[in-house]
């Protein structure tokens, strides 16, 4: 996809890892990178990831383990599985412990870039599904329609306006980046396009001014944060 995605690795092998982590970074990817289950599983907790890869056999706690606390937080962020096991009721217990997809070691980097691929595109799909109406503090944004509600007034949004509030609600409480912004609204991060940018953003902070809990918040050099 793009440097947009936020990738956690939790694999014990320190060699695997390090290829794994620098092929995705050079790809464009954010890693995140742990090397047992009980530290990916804070490092979850603490991060906003848009998709988690995860060895079966770790320290502490294992992959199937891990991918059930996960799913008791987060039905629906992507979980790739990479293990050196093969046998069916390994597959059958990766998938029921809410993997949704199985790689088998050793395997091909293009591979797995291709998985990874596939498994964004899936998870965004099912986000722009489900994304009737959001609840953004007190209000209420519907993406589809581009409105924001509050106390039964509506507010209509240009469909760039509409476009920034979801990528910041994506990573709410966390940072939105600001060249993938303008990358994917944009197409390029000239000057000229961060200063639109920056017109659009106080737009949204006068849309969502009512509700004093929201703010966001200008990351100087990074980006932004959406909190709510």
């Amino acid at each position: 996809m793009t440097e947009s995605n936020n990738l956690l690795l939790v694999e014990d092998e320190p060699f695997l890892a390090k290829v794994v982590e620098d092929s995705l970074k050079h790809k464009g990817y954010r890693v995140t990178y742990a090397g047992d289950g009980k530290k990916g599983y804070n490092l979850f907790l603490n991060g906003n990831f848009d998709l988690i890869i995860l060895d079966v056999m770790l320290p502490y706690t294992d992959g199937f383990t891990l991918a059930r606390q996960i799913r008791m937080k987060n039905q629906h962020i992507p979980i790739l599985f990479l293990t050196a096991k093969t046998e069916t009721d390994d597959l059958i217990n990766g998938y029921k412990s809410g993997g949704n997809d199985y790689l088998k070691k050793p395997f091909s980097l293009e591979e797995l870039f291709l998985r990874i691929d596939e498994l964004l595109k899936r998870s965004m799909r099912q986000v722009e599904l489900n994304v009737a109406e959001i609840a953004i503090g007190k209000y209420l944004f519907n993406y589809h329609k581009q409105e924001l509600c509050w106390n039964n007034e509506i507010i209509k949004l240009s469909n760039r306006e509409s476009e920034l509030l979801f990528l910041l609600y994506k990573n709410k409480n966390g940072l939105t980046d600001r060249k993938m912004v303008l990358m994917t609204l944009w197409g390029d991060d000239s000057f000229f396009n961060t200063r639109t940018m920056d017109v659009f953003i106080t737009r949204l902070r006068k849309h969502l001014k009512q509700d004093l809990q929201i703010e966001i918040l200008n990351v100087r050099g990074m980006g932004y944060k959406l909190i709510c």
